[in-house]
């Protein structure tokens, strides 16, 4: 009986793997093609790999400053994110205070606001305070993800209050309960926070728009999507005038 489960059950892992495999073929076509299109020419796309095609980009545009650009603000601003979120979210989720589900449902309302519909205005805030093309200008406006405090307060409030109202009977302050009480169990919140907010600013365009006027600050994500753009060339000349 053992070795006919044990054989329905190698049956299943392979009917499994069968019907997964040309999902996960699918999946991951449109990558291998981008990268074949790059390696030929424009007239034979899909027939001569052309080598030479990444040696010509690398020398056309500063590629590995424009990572590395990439991977500084995308990193800055997941600590951001996941700082604010999470001592936000402690706020929301533990503490009470005159007004908090109001405040609450008014950081929610935000989220139906659309991003670009910001653009401009962060422009004039990066602008006003003289940090157009810095660093402090791309980061700057990303470091509070509603989405984060959102995430982490549900996740907070899941948390046992016994072991707040333990720690706080050996006098443990508000400070000392966050990171001590809070803070270790919701580790895979936070982390779960970090990786969508890495992948959220490394493909973003929105900040290097708004804060670094195309220039060598942007992320080749922004330039590949929006420097070319008319529309994006018309909005910059009108946001610089």
């Amino acid at each position: 009986m053992a070795d006919r489960a044990g054989g329905r059950g190698a049956l299943g892992r392979w009917v499994s793997y069968m019907l997964a495999l040309p999902l996960a073929l699918v999946m991951i076509a449109p990558f291998l093609y981008m990268v074949a299109a790059a390696l030929m020419s424009q007239p034979d796309a899909l027939r001569r790999p052309a080598l030479e095609n990444v040696a010509a980009a690398l020398v056309a545009l500063p590629v590995g400053r424009f990572l590395l650009n990439s991977v500084i603000f995308s990193l800055a601003v997941v600590a951001g994110q996941v700082l604010t979120s999470a001592t936000a979210a402690y706020a929301f989720a533990r503490l009470r205070f005159p007004g908090r589900d109001r405040l609450f449902l008014a950081y929610l309302c935000a989220l139906m606001a659309p991003g670009v519909l910001l653009a401009i205005p962060r422009f004039l805030l990066i602008d006003a305070l003289g940090w157009v093309d810095s660093y402090q200008g791309l980061i700057s406006t990303e470091l509070v993800s509603v989405t984060g405090i959102f995430l982490l307060r549900q996740f907070f409030r899941t948390i046992p209050r016994d072991l707040e109202d333990a720690a706080r009977l050996e006098g443990a302050g508000e400070w000392t309960i966050f990171w001590r009480v809070i803070v270790p169990p919701s580790r895979p919140a936070l982390a779960t926070l970090a990786v969508l907010a890495f992948a959220d600013q490394w493909t973003c365009s929105r900040s290097p728009i708004s804060g670094g006027a195309f220039s060598g600050r942007s992320s080749p994500h922004a330039r590949a999507r929006c420097g070319r753009s008319r529309w994006a060339s018309r909005t910059w000349e009108a946001c610089t005038m």
